[in-house]
């Protein structure tokens, strides 16, 4: 029975790695020698780096997608409060990361999605699950009158997340907050209001 925990430590360090300096630029013997782990180890866990790399992505993927259930589906809260919460959350790992991470799903699709799709079938239905998320949320949002109706929540989904991962890449090349609060205060004074 293979060890679990190792193939764990290589994805979390491969992860970290990946999310720094992209897929690409990350070796395998980088991740190896971050984790401790002998070359052996590697093709015991992953058949090529490929197979490693979408570890990665599901790992993370699954990371947060629980974040996001937590997050946008908590009926202790408005769905409006929700979604704040949600961007919140983003901008503080912004701070935390100090600029320099961002969505490691977001920075592969940026990196990856010309080269293999391989990579961009298995980042595209990352997204299509977090859009459905963000669905869920919006639709109780309409159901309770809090936002106008006429616009589909799956198309307002689709808005949402494909705004809020341009307002990080740009976050992360200006080296602030300012784009994810610009779309932040769009999204909420302009799109996402009673009809």
């Amino acid at each position: 029975m293979k060890n679990t925990a190792t193939r764990d430590k290589l994805i979390d360090s491969g992860a970290e790695l990946i999310a720094q300096q992209g897929y690409n630029a990350t070796g395998i013997n980088a991740v190896l020698k971050t984790c401790g782990v002998p070359k052996g180890s590697f093709y015991h866990y992953f058949s090529s780096k490929e197979d490693f790399g979408l570890a990665v992505i599901e790992r993370f993927a699954d990371d947060y997608d629980a974040s996001l259930a937590a997050l946008l589906e908590d009926p202790a809260l408005p769905p409006l409060e929700r979604l704040r919460r949600y961007f919140a959350t983003g901008r503080a790992h912004m701070l935390d990361c100090d600029h320099t991470t961002g969505c490691l799903i977001g920075n592969l699709g940026q990196e990856l999605s010309g080269q293999s799709d391989t990579f961009r079938d298995a980042l595209n239905l990352v997204f299509q699950r977090w859009e459905k998320r963000f669905v869920v949320c919006l639709s109780q949002a309409q159901a309770d009158g809090t936002i106008n109706a006429a616009i589909p929540p799956e198309a307002l989904a689709s808005f949402i997340l494909s705004g809020w991962e341009g307002a990080i890449l740009r976050a992360k090349t200006l080296k602030s907050l300012a784009p994810m609060e610009h779309f932040e205060a769009i999204l909420f004074d302009q799109v996402l209001v009673p009809r």
